[in-house]
């Protein structure tokens, strides 16, 4: 369940599940929403899976099983993954250094098995793994002012400036960690953690933390905009971000064209020799695209070049900001080259008209580390 359940309510929400946790779909008008982030700024509940880790081998243990370099200075974080045998990605996650301990931002519903199998790996290292899901609340706030919003509201630092670093202060005697996202909504973006504990406020009631940092980046200084999953999902296609539910699972990184998730000169992890072999041929097979369509196909939706399939709908939106169909799709790496072919896309039992469109579909105040590079 949400962290702060009658906010959400009291706002209007109307509630989805994601990772077997429950979250605002949306407030009522999605598209509104969507376009009041693109053109100001606004504030949503983030449903990440939290995995804490501690130990004197902390650092040298999770860099060993993922696929990205985990920063060794407190205030610095990565983007990376963890990968199976056959180099397809398990989980996507966000690794920060806090000091005496990695802070994991993992998909929803992931962190209790994720951390469950590590310990079981932990032989000789001092390390210690723990699930910490509901320790924390978690706040993403993205448009072109997100960095004013933040300021306004911010005490004791400033805004962080590189992306995945973060600085700590305060928001209303609220301890806060604040983080620079890699935009994935294609707009400046920052993420506001707190611990689920409660603080006295100034008429001396108790409250809980979390509801009281919402509130703070919803009402105070600049005021800004709440928004729910279904425009979270419009937002990232939008920026050309693939996301772990739909894009990623169980694909290898070079058919996703996630160049920020793995370096490529790290030593040997699992699925490592697989997404290297890829690597040193000089493309995958396949590759993740941008789709203009006529109608807006269901996930799972063929690709035909002619009569022939060359791929599938990964992800489709109404586009709030082109006011059109556009989608995710899987195809063969050939397609949508320079002589790029008429495509077509099934849409209830009739083939839809499509072609292939450069990511990101709509350019924002900020570029999503995650769009595509072959």
């Amino acid at each position: 369940m949400t962290v702060i359940e009658d906010q959400q309510s009291d706002l209007g929400a109307e509630f989805t599940e994601v990772g077997g946790r429950s979250i605002p779909a949306h407030y009522g008008r999605a598209d509104r929403a969507h376009r009041a982030v693109r053109n100001v700024v606004g504030v949503t509940e983030m449903p990440y899976g939290v995995v804490v880790v501690t130990g004197e081998d902390r650092v040298e243990y999770v860099d060993n099983v993922v696929s990205n370099r985990v920063p060794t200075a407190d205030g610095e974080g990565a983007y990376a993954l963890l990968l199976d045998p056959q180099g397809g990605v398990e989980f996507d996650m966000y690794v920060y250094n806090a000091g005496d301990r990695l802070l994991l931002f993992v998909p929803p519903g992931e962190a209790g098995g994720l951390a469950e199998e590590w310990r079981e790996k932990v032989f000789i290292q001092d390390v210690e793994i723990e699930t910490a899901t509901d320790g924390f609340g978690v706040f993403g706030v993205h448009g072109p002012q997100a960095t004013e919003k933040i300021a306004s509201v911010l005490n004791g630092s400033g805004t962080p400036e590189g992306h995945l670093s973060f600085v700590r202060g305060r928001m209303a005697d609220v301890g806060v960690t604040v983080i620079r996202t890699d935009a994935p909504t294609g707009e400046e973006g920052y993420e506001v953690v707190c611990t689920t504990g409660t603080v006295e406020t100034e008429t001396g009631v108790e409250r809980p933390n979390a509801e009281v940092v919402y509130e703070t980046l919803l009402t105070r200084g600049l005021n800004a905009t709440p928004f729910g999953r279904r425009t979270w999902e419009s937002l990232t296609l939008e920026a050309g971000t693939p996301l772990f539910e739909s894009e990623l699972a169980g694909r290898i990184p070079n058919v996703l064209g996630l160049r920020n998730a793995v370096d490529f000169e790290k030593g040997c992890f699992v699925g490592q020799e697989v997404v290297s072999r890829v690597e040193n041929r000089g493309q995958p097979s396949r590759r993740l695209v941008g789709l203009r369509t006529n109608d807006r196909p269901e996930p799972g939706a063929a690709v035909f070049d002619g009569d022939e399939a060359v791929g599938e709908v990964t992800r489709a939106i109404e586009s709030p900001s082109r006011g059109e169909p556009l989608a995710f799709a899987v195809v063969e790496f050939a397609v949508g080259g320079d002589d790029a072919p008429v495509l077509t896309v099934r849409v209830d039992g009739e083939e839809s008209l499509a072609s292939v469109e450069r990511l990101p579909f709509v350019d924002g105040s900020d570029r999503s580390a995650r769009v595509p590079e072959y």
